[in-house]
């Protein structure tokens, strides 16, 4: 940071309480407080009031009301925050600036419509998102997207243009096979599809890119794992033993391949009594929390078995992206996360100048 006391010449706002509060600020996604480099500017409105431009570099908008009802309590002065998303490392892959592999040890724990919610979830965060089903054995984001019969488009001789679902850009082998067809793919061939979806989709730029695994931890995941550039995985289990010792292996699996295991999501962790509204603890208790424990990572989100997200999903929506929907929090909980931790897991050098001004 250069220049601060330039910067901070006016004298209806002083500089260091704005930045105390700021700094002293914590939650999950902001563990070490808000960067005085995240200010862009300071306006001091005619009311008496403080505006803060906040330039973020990972995916969070949602948490901005918070930040300034803290802000705003610590400084006993209205404080309202107008922020933007703008991430600031380098691309992973072609212009995408990361790449996280959503990935289950085994079927039926709701690992794709956790990963399109993901998806949703950083897009409502203020991210450029896009998701690739490489699930080449049962492809369903086609399905929970609402695009199921659609027909893929190409923008060149080389290249597909991937399909937009709530602004979110989509690719998936389902859209190339019937989905009636049955995928009889030796392992070499599903892992050079993904490949080629991979690589022959016109992405354009995007900040995150979820990639919703094959189940299992196979060849063919194992293969998956070393071709894609991923800046990490997230594993997602449900409370039961045996999908716990199979996330144990896929957490061994990512590991062998120096892919950073960013947490596990524990899905269908509890159910909320329609009567009482007391948590039911139907599939066990604790096991996801138990396992992150172990391996020194955290649990990202606990997701109760809903049936909102059932009724979303068999309609082709994302209940992570309608704020209405109480369950939509505990996937933009786990969104904020997995971005916060892709940001400080990476070098940072930039710096941003703060600017005050009067209104």
């Amino acid at each position: 940071m250069f220049g601060l006391s330039k910067l901070f010449s006016s004298k209806s706002v002083q500089k260091q309480p704005i930045l105390t509060a700021l700094a002293g600020y914590r939650s999950a996604a902001f563990a070490v407080g808000i960067d005085e480099k995240f200010i862009k500017s300071i306006e001091s409105k005619n009311d008496k009031s403080i505006l803060l431009h906040l330039t973020l570099p990972f995916a969070a908008l949602s948490e901005m009301p918070k930040v300034a009802a803290f802000v705003s309590q610590q400084l006993n002065q209205a404080v309202t925050i107008n922020a933007s998303i703008e991430l600031t490392e380098a691309c992973k892959f072609k212009a995408i600036k990361h790449i996280v592999l959503i990935a289950s040890g085994k079927g039926g724990v709701g690992k794709s419509t956790t990963a399109v919610n993901l998806a949703g979830a950083l897009k409502a965060e203020g991210a450029k998102v896009g998701i690739l089903d490489a699930d080449i054995y049962g492809p369903s984001i086609p399905m929970l997207l609402g695009l199921e019969g659609a027909t893929p488009t190409a923008k060149n001789d080389k290249q597909l243009l991937p399909f937009d679902a709530n602004g979110i850009k989509a690719q998936s082998i389902g859209f190339l096979v019937p989905s009636d067809d049955a995928t009889v793919w030796r392992g070499p061939m599903a892992s050079g599809a993904l490949t080629q979806l991979l690589n022959e989709t016109a992405w354009g730029e995007l900040d995150y890119l979820i990639v919703d695994m094959p189940p299992g931890t196979g060849d063919i995941q194992l293969t998956m794992s070393q071709k894609v550039p991923a800046s990490g995985t997230v594993i997602v289990t449900t409370p039961q033993d045996l999908a716990l010792a199979d996330a144990q292996k896929g957490i061994a699996m990512f590991n062998k391949v120096n892919v950073p295991v960013l947490g596990l999501i524990e899905n269908m962790s509890h159910f909320l009594c329609s009567h009482c509204g007391e948590p039911n603890h139907v599939f066990g208790k604790d096991g996801a929390i138990k396992l992150a424990q172990r391996h020194g990572v955290p649990v990202l989100s606990q997701i109760p078995l809903a049936i909102d997200i059932r009724e979303y999903s068999e309609q082709g929506k994302l209940i992570a992206m309608d704020n209405q929907a109480a369950v939509s929090e505990t996937y933009a909980d786990a969104a904020r996360l997995i971005a916060s931790m892709l940001y400080y897991q990476q070098p940072h050098h930039n710096s941003v100048a703060i600017v005050i001004t009067d209104d």
